[in-house]
């Protein structure tokens, strides 16, 4: 794919999509894994209700949500729902995960936050963590899903950013191998034999990772559908040049930087340990992506044209009433945010 071909501009760019929104409406979480949970009209009511303990916590939760968010973390909460949340997690650089998307849906108890939330995470039956289950499940000690103590568990003072910021650092982190219990004391006697491991299970993450993204272009959740295509045309150029680069030898597994690869030479691979396996699945999924990445970015120019084209044949608004209305979008939006925390804390 030429650096042409990636469409970064028009009001969908990643820099367009707030990092945390209140979506209205039944279909915008009509998807979401916990769609049917805490129906029952009695715990409800304590979401619903803006005097509850519960709502006032939730309100403020959303604002820590809405102010802290880090760069790479989106949510979406919901006004009929307060009990739900989705989050999405971009991978980070140094990690096999890296521009990844690994979405998660969230559920609140009714006694939150005397109780953990539970997280269901989409992973369309591939286990690329040994935290994060092919079924879904999610096992983290601040969840209450695996054994731990202190700090490490949840407590009524825990919060959703607390969570979300542990899924990133704790469990998407460089070398997920050793999230496996039984292999932690790897990290602290390091040998090849460890080595040799952890890069192989990176391989399998890669891959799984790759797959993943294929996933979400084809079926991205609701409320993240121009984020998901804008990243993509966004990050699909690189994402492209990493797979070259380590089926080239030219950079090591989740250590791919654009700058790096200049003067490397394919000789490389070998002392990079790159699997014979490995090279062969990056080729089938590099042609896989382009063709998605491809897809995304017609649809772009497609949706850019039409649009150019209806501005030609209605007249322009240019009156100051005009550029406001277009202005105030946004602030509308916050507003709306605005007032529901205000109701929803009694204030």
């Amino acid at each position: 794919m030429d650096s042409g071909e990636m469409v970064e501009e028009g009001s969908n760019k990643v820099t367009d999509f707030p990092h945390f929104d209140v979506l209205s409406g039944d279909s915008a979480y009509s998807d979401h894994h916990y769609n049917q949970s805490n129906k029952s009209r009695k715990v409800q009511g304590s979401f619903s209700n803006p005097n509850s303990n519960v709502s006032k916590t939730i309100a403020k939760e959303w604002r820590i949500l809405q102010k802290n968010l880090p760069e790479s973390i989106y949510v979406r909460a919901y006004e009929n729902r307060m009990d739900l949340l989705r989050a999405v997690i971009i991978g980070s650089p140094g990690t096999p995960y890296h521009d990844g998307l690994f979405f998660f849906d969230i559920v609140l108890p009714s006694d939150y936050p005397n109780q953990p939330p539970k997280v269901y995470y989409h992973s369309h039956g591939m286990r690329l963590n040994p935290n994060l289950y092919n079924s879904g499940y999610v096992c983290l000690s601040l969840l209450k899903t695996w054994y731990g103590a202190g700090v490490e568990l949840w407590t009524k003072n825990s919060t959703l950013l607390q969570l979300l910021v542990s899924l990133q650092g704790l469990v998407l982190n460089d070398k997920p191998y050793f999230n496996e219990p039984a292999y932690g004391k790897g990290l602290k006697n390091m040998n090849e034999s460890w080595r040799k491991a952890s890069m192989a299970y990176n391989e399998d993450v890669f891959i799984y990772s790759c797959k993943t993204m294929l996933h979400k272009m084809k079926n991205p959740p609701k409320g993240f559908e121009d984020f998901v295509a804008a990243h993509f045309r966004s990050r699909g150029e690189s994402i492209l040049a990493a797979i070259t680069a380590y089926k080239n030898g030219e950079a090591i597994l989740g250590q791919y930087k654009k700058e790096a690869v200049v003067g490397a030479t394919v000789s490389t691979a070998s002392n990079l340990g790159a699997s014979k396996k490995f090279r062969s699945n990056l080729s089938k999924i590099h042609s896989d992506l382009k063709s998605a990445l491809r897809t995304i970015s017609h649809s772009a120019m497609m949706s850019q044209n039409g649009k150019e084209k209806c501005e030609e044949v209605a007249a322009p608004d240019t009156t100051m009433a005009g550029q406001g209305s277009a202005e105030r979008k946004p602030e509308e939006l916050f507003g709306k945010f605005l007032k529901f925390l205000k109701r929803t804390i009694g204030c």
